[in-house]
């Protein structure tokens, strides 16, 4: 992701644009999300959902990007159910 950058956002993030528009259009209210352990600083020990976010390349963002894009939707459409 770091030699293409452009091509990683454009993917996963319209990607995602996408699947929530179809979702919404067609009446699909729920989803689980899995992300990438790319989205936590690096660390020695092993990585939990109560470390540190922080991303080191262009497809970790990506995947911090479209976590808060859900989060975001499903606040903004109560029916939506997003689980990350």
């Amino acid at each position: 992701s770091v030699a293409k950058p452009l091509f990683y956002y454009e993917n996963n993030i319209n990607g995602t644009l996408n699947i929530l528009n179809s979702m919404i259009k067609h009446g699909c209210n729920a989803m689980v999300f899995s992300s990438s352990a790319t989205v936590y600083k690096p660390c020695e020990e092993p990585i939990d959902e109560l470390k540190p976010l922080g991303c080191t390349n262009p497809y970790g963002w990506t995947k911090f990007m479209i976590e808060e894009i859900l989060m975001d939707t499903a606040k903004a459409n109560s029916q939506l159910k997003i689980e990350l």
